[in-house]
């Protein structure tokens, strides 16, 4: 059966108002608050360069690529504390797990999970992997179980090797923070029942799955309490501030941002990393139809540029419109230097066919792979499916791609057509000078004229003489006066004879004439 692998979204449990932060040495002693964490004796009194990173919205490639752009830029401004502002509902299992392993292995920063309302599936995991927690009253962390979605549209208990590999990975990131183990795996095993239990000889609570107890080296030594509420089977783990402080997964609650910063207190303001106008420009760009746009457009231009020598306003469209692609896949994170030298290597290949090779053979071919194997694999992080969803993904970037293709040739034809007569396109095209101030711009006989040196012109049915190699571009000379021209495809040698077969704007197509 098609599976395709999602963060599962379920509706949560909404927790009950929680009381405001000078209350909670209250609450603990009334039992309400267990073992509430305490800062770390690495953690110091104040902190003197703090950066706060907003991490907004679903999980995708490009949220992972931004948020690792402010990390470096927090961690280039020397920043010993970063606070992660996190209001998401999760997304792509691979961008989570990216993001979650780099948080759980920086040094020499501390890192704060800050969740004013949500952090949910990969958001959960994510949070864990920062060193503190710290929630608004009736935020929520957690439900991070893995569904998978199938042909009938209703989602399903993701596959049990999906399931253990995730579970082994959120157990260590949970550890490495010192937070218990069983709480983060109870968020993405909906089977697991997690029990409050106290150390016998040394008072310790804690809180683990039967499984844990029985392998510990002593079970004896452990008393088991009461069953953890929301960790019972069939649901998957997820808490509201107050459980997660009472139950050791967060270190503090708080009402807004101040108070946040009255816990961990700075020399001076922190500094806000928010999303950019290049982030936002990349999401724009990363859109399948605006991609498909891009694309026409700059095969189009290409295809102008190719029709006549020389470097034009064809070539430099074209190559911003190469440029805009990968910039918006580099910072969208599905893009590398590969898919670049893929798809410059396609250029060449096509660039020698062209230029100097006649005919169209395995160089032609081995260019078009080229492009369309770089072109796709810069819009996606996984060239070869490894899901359903890697499947969909793949057959996006194909169809935008062909798609393009298309409208590029039938463009280009429509324009090569009529390009004198497109308004705006046809100030690009040089008029002959007329003979007579009343005469229209036509030679002749009605031929089209196109200038080519000052008192000369070339018109349709001229023959002249092939100067150089035609690939299909070169010069020509027609009496005494060298023309630049195109063929209409085929390749023509130096010294053949060349009759001009059409004239468009200021393309001359011609072709060669048999002896």
């Amino acid at each position: 059966m098609t599976e395709r692998i999602f963060p599962l979204f379920l509706l949560t449990i909404f927790g009950w108002p929680f009381p405001n932060l000078a209350a909670e040495d209250k609450l603990a002693a009334e039992g309400e608050i267990v073992n509430k964490p305490e800062k770390t004796k690495e953690a110091p009194d104040s902190y003197s360069n703090g950066v706060i990173i907003q991490f907004h919205g679903v999980i995708l490639p490009q949220l992972e690529w931004a948020t690792n752009r402010k990390l470096d830029t927090a961690v280039e401004m020397g920043a010993d504390l970063i606070i992660l502002e996190i209001d998401s509902p999760g997304g792509a299992l691979e961008s989570t797990l990216n993001l979650a392993t780099r948080l759980r292995d920086m040094r020499g920063t501390r890192t704060v999970a800050y969740i004013p309302d949500e952090a949910l599936s990969g958001a959960a995991i994510v949070a864990l992997a920062c060193d503190d927690i710290v929630m608004g009253p009736l935020a929520r962390l957690g439900d991070a179980g893995p569904v998978f979605q199938g042909e009938d549209a209703l989602f399903r208990h993701a596959p049990e090797k999906i399931r253990s590999d995730l579970v082994r990975r959120v157990r260590d990131i949970a550890t490495a923070k010192n937070r218990p183990p069983a709480l983060a795996e109870a968020m993405v095993d909906f089977n697991l029942e997690v029990f409050r239990v106290d150390h016998k000889d040394t008072d310790e609570t804690t809180y683990m799955s039967q499984q844990e107890i029985d392998s510990s080296d002593n079970p004896a030594d452990w008393k088991k309490g009461p069953l953890v509420l929301e960790s019972q089977k069939d649901s998957f783990l997820e808490v509201n501030g107050k459980r997660a402080v009472a139950l050791q997964l967060a270190h503090a609650a708080v009402n807004n941002l101040d108070e946040l910063n009255q816990r961990y207190p700075a020399t001076r303001p922190s500094v806000v990393l928010v999303r950019n106008g290049a982030d936002q420009a990349a999401d724009i760009l990363n859109l399948p139809f605006i991609t498909g746009l891009i694309l026409v457009v700059g095969l189009i231009a290409l295809w102008f540029e190719l029709s006549a020598p020389g470097v034009g306003i064809g070539g430099l469209v074209s190559g911003l419109c190469v440029t805009l692609f990968f910039w918006s896949r580099f910072l969208g994170g599905t893009a590398g230097w590969l898919e670049v030298i893929l798809v410059v290597a396609g250029v060449a290949f096509l660039a020698v066919e062209v230029f100097v090779i006649p005919g169209f053979g395995i160089a032609g071919i081995s260019g078009l792979l080229l492009l369309v194997s770089g072109t796709v694999m810069a819009s996606q992080t996984q060239f070869i499916p490894q899901s359903e969803r890697d499947m969909s993904d793949l057959g996006v970037s194909v169809m935008v791609l062909l798609a393009s293709g298309g409208v590029a040739v039938i463009a280009a034809a429509a324009l090569s057509r009529h390009f004198g007569s497109v308004p705006i396109l046809n100030r690009l095209v040089l008029r002959a000078p007329s003979r007579d101030p009343d005469q229209a711009q036509e030679g002749d006989k009605g031929k089209p004229l196109v200038p080519v040196a000052a008192g000369h012109t070339v018109g349709v049915g001229d023959w002249g003489v092939a100067e150089s190699p035609l690939r299909p571009a070169g010069k020509a000379v027609f009496g005494e006066e060298y023309v630049d021209v195109v063929t209409d495809g085929s390749f023509v040698s130096a010294g053949q004879q060349v009759r001009v077969i059409k004239i468009s704007g200021n393309h001359i197509v011609v072709r060669e004439i048999d002896e």
